[in-house]
This record gives C-alpha cells, structure tokens and sequence, in this order.
C-alpha cells in the first residue's frame, strides 16, 4: 500500500521532510507546493525555494501559488486524489477548502501549544528553555491550532545555537512525518490546552540589538539569532562568539572587566560574558582584544 501525498512546505526544513516521503517505499508524492521563487542577495538573483530543487530534482510537479485561494489551485490538489496533504513551513494559512480534500498534518517545530506561528525553535532559544521538540498535528483554520497527534521532545544543552537546533529537530520531524502517517488510523487525537497556548511572532532585525542590561539574555539571542539577524549594539557594532560567565554579579553596563587572549570579558548590569569578536558597523570583523587595543581600551572602560 502506498500513501497518496500532496506537500506543501518551502526553507531548508521541509526540504528535508520531502526528500524522508520521496525515499520511503510506502510514500508517494505526485505534487508539491511552495512558495514563489524570491531576489536573494545583493544582485537580488531570483532563487527557487529548497523544497522546489529537491521536487524538480525527483521530475514531481511543482505549484508555486502567491495564494493557495488563486484560480485551479484547490482543483489541482483534489485532481491528486491524496491521502494526506503535509504541511512543513509552507508559510501560507489553508484556506478550509483545501483543508477538507483530505487529512492535513502540519509538522510544527515545538511542543505544542506552546509557540504557535513563525519562530518557534528561535523562541524555546530566546526563553533558554531546557526542551523543544516537534508536533504532528490534523491542521484547522486557525495558526497551529489544530489537534495533536504525536510529539518528539528533546533536551537542549546550555550552549546549542539555532543551527544545530535546527538540525537535530529537522531529523526528529522527518522520522515522526513517517511515524504520523503509517499510524494515522490508530492515532486518537488530542485537543491543545488553550490555557497553555503561547504565540510566536516573526524576527527582525531590530530584535538584534542588546543593551548589556542582562548577560543571560544576551547569550540567549546569541543563540537564537545564530546567522540572522545576529547581535549588535545601537551603534551597528556586531559581537560573535560569545559564552556566558555568570548570570546574577551586578556591573556596570558594558565594563571590561578583563582580557582573557583575544577575548574580553564585559560586564552587564546583570551578569557577564565573554566576546570573542566584534564588528564595528561597515568594518572587517576582529579578536575582541585588537578592537579594544585599536581604540586604546582598558580594564574599566565601557566596551561601547
């Protein structure tokens, strides 16, 4: 028996989770739908999302709706017949006309209720949670909402950034996408408690910038906000490799406090960290130490 699979997802993630379904015996998927090609970069050349190479790559058909309601898209999907329509990162709300085709099962990078909607692994970081994980759920009209049907938890260490999180819950979500749809039959499932719901919203830049007011929360958008946007003070100077020393000692914002190597460490109002490198606006990236040394810094002064 092979299960009929419509996809829809678009980045990195849901790339993986369609290439699981293409080499799984028992899945076949007959079309995928992502999001349109966008500029990327500074030329601004029009790139294809990942799920669309891996698609193209194994001759599926592929739709790329600004809409999921445009003109033949809900008839393309019904002219599928499918068993199932998985859902990973597609970026777009079903409209409940494609929702009743067939059972939806959305794979959600959390454990639900907690951080419905758009950066929910960027967020358990934010929150320096101690486990993440993903949720397999039967979608419904509203975001993230629907029932859930079966969840992976993991713990994650202190220092893990978001790429490697990322990484390990991608794995996780390919191997309970197979594990939701060949158990969906004997799956019961089970209502989200509302009360315990928590919504997430998308980044942007702006959620960069820190203030060395806490060290921990610092350290916890360092982690989060691994590749973009990263952190930086008001004045555009970017930080990189940092490790938190500890949490609770009160300082004076931004103090260097000592110099270890290349590193410095910098006092918060709460707590302190070590930095490895900083990149003043527009400037090549340095040690920590060649900046301060560059600008006649020492133990005492604030680092901004």
């Amino acid at each position: 028996m092979k299960y009929k699979i419509v996809y829809m997802g678009t980045p990195h993630y849901a790339r993986e989770i369609l290439q699981t379904l293409i080499d799984a015996d028992d899945m076949d998927v007959s079309l995928v739908l992502t999001q349109p090609d966008r500029p990327v970069g500074r030329k601004k050349t029009l790139t294809p999302p990942p799920v669309k190479v891996v698609a193209e790559e194994h001759s599926i058909e592929v739709l790329q709706p600004s809409r999921l309601s445009e003109e033949g898209i809900e008839e393309a999907i019904k002219a599928q017949n499918p068993d199932f329509i998985i859902v990973a990162a597609f970026g777009q709300i079903l409209p409940q006309s494609i929702l009743d085709i067939a059972p939806c099962i959305n794979l959600h990078a959390s454990l639900l209720p907690q951080y419905r909607g758009a950066s929910p692994v960027q967020q358990s970081l934010l929150n320096g949670d101690a486990k993440t994980g993903v949720t397999s759920m039967l979608m419904e009209a509203g975001l993230d909402t629907g029932p859930m049907l079966e969840k992976i938890e993991f713990d994650i260490p202190k220092d893990m950034r978001l790429f490697a999180l990322m990484e390990q819950l991608t794995k996780d979500a390919c191997m309970l996408t197979l594990s939701t749809v060949r158990n969906f039959e004997s799956i019961t499932p089970e209502l989200q408690d509302e009360s315990q719901a928590s919504l997430c919203k998308k980044i942007k830049k702006s959620d960069g910038q820190i203030d060395f007011e806490d060290a921990e929360v610092i350290y916890n958008k360092y982690r989060a906000f691994e590749g973009w946007p990263g952190i930086f003070a008001a004045n555009g100077t970017k930080f990189d490799g940092l490790f938190l020393i500890e949490s609770d000692k009160k300082h004076k914002a931004a103090e260097i406090l000592a110099f270890e190597g290349e590193s410095v460490i910098v006092g918060c109002s709460r707590g302190s960290l070590k930095i490895d490198r900083l990149q003043p606006a527009s400037k090549k990236a340095m040690t920590a130490k060649a900046y301060c040394v560059g600008r006649g810094m020492k133990v005492g002064d604030p680092l901004i």
